[in-house]
């Protein structure tokens, strides 16, 4: 298992604005992919926008989206402390109220990740990562048995077939799992309802979906919610469209992150008002994060700073 990843950090001249590109090495993303498109914004030396609704169209659709993501949240930031607003209220999104995020239980042997579960017993939601083997209801049971009192969300990462799934769900409900997150394959949305229609927990999904598109598709399959991050989907823009159209149709919402430093967290995190359910413990997982801002209390509840814009500030 991987104890290192790479985020780069996007400053606009000035100091105006901070972003983030943070995307797990499977996801495919080259460096050299997100530098020609920084580059080539870069060469084009056209004015930031003044407000947010000419940020999408100036980030383009052309770089990948974790690098998009990078850019448009800096120019979110500039504009947010231009204005001296926070960025919730610069969106004109509910105000966040102090929201506990879960924290996550990495795969492992279950005695293990037991183990981890005991040294956090503050915190009240833990996610347990699994893995597509025979073992998963062991490690839930594990986690369950030395944690009665937590929240328990369960992330299969689409690593459950079909038939896994649906054998498992009577073992998740006796274990009085909360959620479970992307059960089957990214693009096997159909057999994500199937599973929904034959269990009360609701199914999240998060590696399903991308676009609005995805939303409408996962909420026409009778999929409960979807986990939404930034870096996947190419920043605050097009989150705030799928956000919207997720809301009319009726899923309910979690907000999630890959391993961002606080400035990707602290995007996100001014979401926190339309959201049932928040992921959003990369901060707490960096050992060198240079940056402050999300304030994590004792269960892991999460409040925003007191700043304009995202609220980060380097701390060098």
């Amino acid at each position: 298992m991987s104890e290192t990843r790479v985020s780069h950090w996007i400053r606009l001249r000035d100091d105006e604005g901070w972003g983030e590109s943070a995307i797990p090495p499977y996801y495919g993303v080259s460096d050299e992919a997100s530098y020609a498109y920084w580059q080539t914004l870069a060469s084009k030396n056209l004015p930031f926008p003044d407000s947010p609704a000419e940020i999408e169209r100036w980030v383009g659709t052309d770089g990948p989206a974790t690098a998009r993501c990078a850019v448009d949240l800096a120019l979110y930031d500039r504009i947010g402390k231009r204005e001296k607003l926070p960025l919730w209220q610069l969106l004109g999104l509910p105000q966040p109220k102090p929201l506990a995020s879960s924290f996550t239980v990495v795969i492992d042997e279950p005695e293990e990740m037991a183990r981890m579960a005991l040294s956090i017993p503050n915190y009240k939601n833990i996610k347990i990562k699994l893995g597509g083997d025979e073992r998963d209801m062991e490690r839930v049971a594990a986690v369950r048995g030395a944690r009665p009192d937590a929240k328990l969300r369960v992330d299969a990462n689409a690593g459950w077939s079909r038939e896994q799934a649906v054998r498992y769900l009577h073992d998740l409900e006796a274990l009085d799992v909360e959620m479970v997150e992307q059960p089957l394959a990214k693009d096997d949305i159909e057999g994500m309802g199937l599973v929904q229609k034959q269990t009360r927990i609701p199914v999240v999904a998060d590696e399903s979906v991308l676009t609005v598109k995805h939303v409408e598709a996962l909420a026409a399959a009778g999929v409960a919610g979807i986990n939404l991050k930034l870096q996947k989907a190419g920043g605050l823009s097009p989150i705030l469209h799928m956000l919207k159209r997720g809301q009319e149709l009726g899923l309910r919402i979690m907000l999630g992150c890959m391993i961002e430093t606080s400035i990707g967290a602290t995007a996100m995190a001014h979401l926190m008002g339309t959201a049932e359910w928040v992921d959003l413990d990369s901060p707490i997982l960096i050992t060198n994060d240079p940056f402050d801002g999300i304030h994590f209390a004792d269960d892991c509840a999460i409040t925003l700073p007191d700043r304009a814009g995202i609220g980060v500030i380097s701390r060098t």
